[in-house]
């Protein structure tokens, strides 16, 4: 059986034949034709942040319980750590190629393959934050007659966060690059027009650009978050 991973639609830049003259014909960064397909960025790019923001939340919502049960649940770390890490070794493209006969082409299967790059990530950076927390604050929620499940919420989950923020930013960050390799799955993002003109300057300028830009704002956007959910952390940094 034979798949076609990758189509790059036609007419996604104007054509640039033979009699084009200066910058588009040396394939260089030609700031006048960024300008004037900038527009042809915009659906990629949308595309793109959905399926990182998709993914990352994906991979929250089950690397989080995973770790807190295995924090509870000390025998199910080393079976979740290698599954995971099995799961994030499987290269990319690979890992859409053996889903295609499963989910098919689309968005569908480069979230469950990006998702599972997550995991890893994830998972352990909840679980390192939970083991993190001080013995004493420990002692005193208990001291305080907190419950576990009190315990868990109101003292050592809010004490993880750096720790847990920190993995989510990581996961974010390596997603906008593994999902610039979506379009093998037909599932678009700023991959497809990298794809459709690899020689010409402008282009990679632009779509690698963008990425870059996506990368650091939704870094900056979870830095801010994890800021405002822990203002103890800048009360200690002030001193």
């Amino acid at each position: 059986m034979t798949f076609v991973l990758a189509q790059v639609p036609e007419g996604f830049y104007r054509d640039r034949s033979e009699s084009d003259t200066g910058c588009v014909a040396n394939n260089g960064v030609c700031p006048d034709w960024i300008v004037d397909n900038l527009d042809r960025y915009v659906d990629p790019f949308l595309e793109h942040v959905w399926l990182v923001v998709a993914s990352v939340a994906c991979g929250l919502l089950i690397a989080f319980p995973l770790a807190v049960l295995a924090y509870r649940r000390r025998w199910l770390i080393a079976p979740v750590a290698n599954i995971t890490g099995i799961l994030y070794t499987i290269p990319s493209v690979a890992a859409f190629f053996l889903l295609l006969p499963i989910t098919g082409r689309g968005a569908l299967t480069a979230i469950v393959a990006l998702t599972a790059y997550t995991l890893l990530i994830l998972f352990r950076n909840v679980l390192e934050g939970l083991d993190a927390v001080p013995d004493e604050a420990r002692d005193a929620g208990r001291g305080m007659g907190l419950t576990d499940g009190q315990l868990l919420w109101r003292v050592e989950l809010p004490l993880a966060l750096p720790s847990i923020m920190a993995g989510l930013r990581i996961a974010t960050t390596t997603t906008v690059g593994l999902a610039a390799l979506a379009f093998f799955a037909g599932a678009g993002g700023l991959g497809e027009p990298l794809e459709a003109d690899k020689a010409f300057k402008s282009n990679v300028l632009v779509a690698g650009g963008l990425c870059v830009v996506l990368a650091t704002a939704l870094d900056l956007i979870i830095l801010g978050a994890q800021r405002m959910m822990t203002p103890w952390t800048r009360s200690r940094a002030a001193s």
